[in-house]
């Protein structure tokens, strides 16, 4: 009799399970693919994910914690308070930035530096306005360039140089889409696509069942992002991608194209072959901080640090000596591209 009893329990107990186990996955395959957009870092994101609630708020609260750390527009993030001299303390995300710049700073010769900014601002493309600076103007700022300035000592920046400050626009909102991926990680939802100003994390497959289809712009001369032409598709799952390019975000001065990528070692806006610079990495940060070094670098050094960086993948759109667009990528990213 106890032998039937506990025969009966355990079916009892195996129904149960295969209903919670079948009803979870009729949920999943049920839920729709929600679509969420909003502004951030200055521009617009993109968060597109299959889950069967809609979690916007989410997303925005931990884009508003980078924007609370990062942003240089933001009078009280941490960045800007450390820049004022207001406090020396530093938070969790700023300290992870940190870091990773060194990184990337020591792989590029210090191509990739955050302690540009002041010549940032001196050409017109930070969060303080100067005019174009002379030349000798550019080598005093110089001398506040170059991360063995800043030391970061028990959660604490300390500066060599109190004029010295830091903006992490070029790695920020890379930073910002592998956060916003980590959210919808921890909700347990494996497709979707982050995406803000450019910057992506993907992961499954998209509405389709398909991986994600992401398009490479061609380096038209076109501030209004209005009349857009792509170069190539790529097929990506799983994977992070950062684009830098400075046929967006410049100005023209006395008919000369004056670019917002400023090289750290000469302090004059980068003028190499390099149009476009697209980036393959394990996280979005690291590749947002790669493709903007190789801008500075151009198209022969870059080819130098990739080789000792077998992590990444690299797309570029570069001109040659008769100003036609050539391409040239690595053997892993060719393979993303559909043809």
């Amino acid at each position: 009799m106890k032998k039937r009893q506990l025969i009966i329990a355990l079916l009892a107990v195996f129904a149960i399970l295969c209903l919670l186990f079948f009803g979870h996955s009729k949920e999943q395959n049920e839920a729709t693919y929600q679509h969420n957009e909003g502004t951030i870092f200055g521009t617009i994101y993109h968060v597109k994910y299959q889950y069967a609630n809609d979690i916007k708020a989410d997303i925005e609260a931990e884009l508003q914690k980078v924007d609370s750390s990062l942003s240089m527009f933001n009078p009280q993030s941490t960045i800007s308070k450390i820049n004022k001299g207001e406090t020396d303390e530093v938070d969790e995300m700023l300290s992870e930035v940190l870091q990773l710049s060194y990184k990337v700073n020591e792989a590029t010769n210090g191509a990739f530096d955050p302690t540009v900014a002041p010549l940032v601002n001196a050409w017109g493309f930070g969060f303080k306005k100067d005019k174009m600076p002379n030349s000798k103007q550019v080598d005093s700022l110089l001398s506040l360039v170059g991360l063995s300035h800043i030391q970061l000592q028990e959660g604490k920046l300390k500066k060599d140089n109190p004029l010295s400050i830091l903006d992490f626009s070029a790695i920020a909102k890379g930073y910002g889409v592998d956060r916003a991926a980590e959210v919808l990680r921890r909700k347990g939802i494996k497709d979707f696509m982050v995406e803000i100003g450019g910057e992506v994390v993907t992961a499954g497959l998209n509405d389709k069942g398909e991986d994600w289809r992401i398009g490479i712009n061609k380096p038209d001369d076109d501030s209004t992002a209005i009349y857009t032409e792509l170069q190539d598709i790529i097929s990506l799952s799983n994977k992070a991608i950062a684009t830098s390019g400075n046929y967006r975000n410049y100005y023209i001065q006395d008919g000369r194209k004056i670019a917002h990528t400023i090289n750290p070692k000469t302090g004059y806006p980068a003028q190499q072959d390099i149009l476009s610079s697209t980036v393959m990495a394990p996280s979005c940060a690291e590749a947002d901080a790669f493709a903007t070094a190789f801008m500075v670098l151009g198209l022969k050094e870059a080819k130098k640090v990739l080789q000792k960086q077998p992590q990444l993948e690299a797309y570029f759109i570069y001109s040659d000596k008769q100003g036609e667009y050539q391409t040239w990528c690595t053997e892993g990213f060719r393979k993303l591209i559909i043809k």
